[in-house]
């Protein structure tokens, strides 16, 4: 069926829900406000598993009750030393079921929940806990609470900041820091001395209170604050009930930032209405390990994780046995013309479902178990473009992958593509509950009662980001086709204008050239200037396997770089991607970047996407050499 033909109100999967764009409120089973939905959910749910994290090496299950009991407390604890409602509280920590419990139990009591990288700087955590008035900080450990430590005299409204782990600070005697267990014991107090608080102020929030503070990543400036109510949160949560549907007993693994909206909607507050079961990876660097053990129905991530499973399978590829590499290709082969039958909606033949079946018994399902996708029924990407041939990929290994777009201030869902109404190079149709235009410059602009509030203490901004009837101006070009279904074509800001005055979008060329393996991004540089020239990061497993196969001297990730045999083969990579473009989209030069980026560097962000203006203010001589 398709999603945007339903109703106002229905049911999917027994939860009951409604959403149209002419129609308020928002509802899911009854509930208008996060906070209502988790406090029913937990009334419902009680001892059944809510949350997973490993504890000395086991996984250990925590329940609803715990998931109560842990918010209200927090909750509690906060009003008792002097939250306010509509005042903010930032965290900042890695994924853990804390992260949970803390943002229902600040939204609980009528704060404002806002999280904070842990790859952020000193400076960067100072600059947020002003710019929002933050009254708490909730830190993880000694190494995160060494950055307000260093900041502390910018931040006097500050009241307090809370502990999650004592390791490292047992002599620790600060008047503003208190431990999560003496923060748990004065909520417990409270509760024990006006029994039902936590209750009453949950029933005073309302569908316009803001929920979330949630910072933009900051690719063009100062992060800004997006202000997004819990009518926000429940229009997509609908919204994705809608495309997404999910089951009781399905398992997830959360790992992404939850500071990102993508991560909040799909292991925090999707759960509230799906009643899932959230797994906690142990670390970002555990992902792939975690993913095997928990192997999940449903599986969200952002482009990057898609490539490096991707070349891990390639790697693992090239390492087999002749017979192995024969088979995993005659397995793919097959699984690419099924594929091919699937994203075009048409029935499999008898004969090819029949050597799918074999060639799935022999490699295929094998490698799904190994990847931790073999109980998978759908997987997920968003927050970046992902390429069109890597799509098709996943789907010929028997992984069902489907694309969305969403922004923060879009609540995180705005588009989304679905297993029964998917199309490999869009975004997906416009979810339910909103609407979507292309203005007359050729931007994608989009309303409903996703679209958030505004940016926080920003009314320049906020006013910039709307069009004089109130759509959001989402910042990306695009097209609609007959059937509804939206394609990027590239980014306002990022539109190339050469020498010669020809007009191009860099994301299609950046996404076809990043789909090599050996290729793990690039940024396409030519604004005025003659021709197109590209910034590439390599991808170090891949390449380095490489070097190694051809017996290439290198010593680190810099002389591997320099190889000579390495620019001959990312040259080559690169011809491959011109054959798709014509002749003034090619890239006629290109340079290495010899240094790994992670998410501290000030040239990715925290969801790894490259900020283009950094990047080409850092190599700047790089580039220059490629016009000189």
């Amino acid at each position: 069926m398709d999603p945007t033909a339903l109703p106002p109100q229905t049911e999917i999967n027994g939860i009951s829900v409604n959403t149209d764009p002419g129609h308020r409120p928002v509802l899911v089973d009854g509930n208008l406000t996060i906070v209502n939905l988790f406090a029913s959910r937990c009334a419902d749910l009680g001892p059944r598993t809510a949350h997973r994290e490993k504890d000395m090496g086991l996984w250990k299950s925590y329940s609803w009750a715990d998931y109560w009991t842990h918010a209200k407390r927090i909750g509690l604890a906060l009003r008792k030393l002097g939250l306010k409602r509509g005042e903010v509280v930032s965290i900042l920590s890695e994924d853990r079921k804390e992260w949970a419990w803390l943002d229902l139990g600040i939204q609980c009591v009528g704060g404002i929940a806002s999280g904070v990288y842990t790859t952020d700087s000193e400076k960067q955590l100072s600059y947020l806990l002003r710019d929002s008035g933050s009254r708490f900080l909730i830190v993880e450990n000694e190494e995160q609470l060494d950055k307000f430590l260093h900041i502390e005299g910018e931040v006097p409204d500050l009241l307090k900041v809370i502990i999650l782990e004592d390791e490292g600070l047992h002599d620790l005697d600060h008047p503003k820091c208190l431990m999560i267990d003496a923060f748990y014991e004065i909520g417990q107090q409270a509760e024990a001395a006006q029994p039902g608080q936590f209750e009453a102020e949950i029933a005073l929030a309302e569908p316009s209170d803001i929920a979330l503070l949630i910072y933009t990543s900051g690719t063009t400036g100062p992060p800004k604050g997006a202000m997004l109510s819990h009518e926000n949160i429940m229009a997509a949560i609908t919204a994705g009930l809608h495309g997404l549907p999910g089951h009781e007993d399905d398992e997830q693994l959360c790992f992404l930032p939850l500071c990102h909206i993508l991560e909040r909607d799909v292991s925090i507050y999707y759960p509230l209405a799906t009643k899932c079961t959230v797994n906690f990876a142990e670390s970002p660097e555990t992902v792939f390990t975690n993913l095997q053990e928990v192997s999940p129905a449903t599986f969200t991530a952002v482009p990057r994780v898609w490539e490096k499973i991707h070349s891990q399978v390639t790697i693992l590829v090239n390492e087999a046995t002749p017979l192995g590499r024969a088979a995993f290709s005659a397995a793919l082969s097959v699984g690419m013309k099924r594929a091919n039958y699937l994203l075009e909606n048409k029935p499999v033949t008898v004969g090819l479902s029949l050597r799918f079946r074999l060639w799935d018994f022999l490699v295929l399902r094998n490698l799904r178990r190994m990847l931790g996708f073999d109980r998978l029924r759908r997987g997920g990407s968003g927050a970046a473009p992902i390429s069109p041939e890597l799509l098709r990929w996943y789907w010929a290994i028997g992984v069902p992958l489907i694309e969305g777009f969403g922004m923060t201030e879009t609540a995180g869902i705005a588009t989304v593509n679905t297993l029964e109404a998917n199309r490999i190079g869009t975004i997906g149709r416009v979810v339910p509950g909103a609407e979507i235009r292309i203005s007359e410059l050729g931007e994608i602009e989009t309303r409903g009662l996703n679209i958030f509030k505004g940016y926080w203490r920003n009314n320049e901004k906020t006013a910039e980001t709307f069009t004089d009837d109130g759509w959001l101006r989402t910042g990306d070009m695009g097209r609609i086709d007959e059937d509804g279904f939206v394609t990027i074509t590239g980014r306002m800001k990022d539109i190339l204008i050469t020498a010669g005055g020809k007009n191009i979008a860099p994301a299609e060329i950046e996404s076809r050239l990043k789909f090599s393996h050996f290729i793990s991004d690039a940024v396409v540089i030519g604004d005025a200037r003659k021709y197109l020239t590209a910034l590439v990061m390599i991808d170090q497993d891949n390449v380095e396997k490489y070097a190694q196969e051809q017996k290439v001297p290198f010593s680190d990730f810099t002389s591997l770089c320099a190889a000579s045999e390495v620019h001959a083969l990312i040259e080559q990579e690169v011809r491959r991607a011109n054959v798709d473009f014509a002749r003034v989209e090619q890239i006629k030069d290109f340079r290495i970047i010899d240094v790994l980026l992670t998410a501290e560097d000030e040239e990715l962000t925290a969801t790894m996407k490259l900020k283009r203006g950094q990047v080409e203010k850092n190599h700047g001589a790089l580039i220059e050499e490629m016009y000189q």
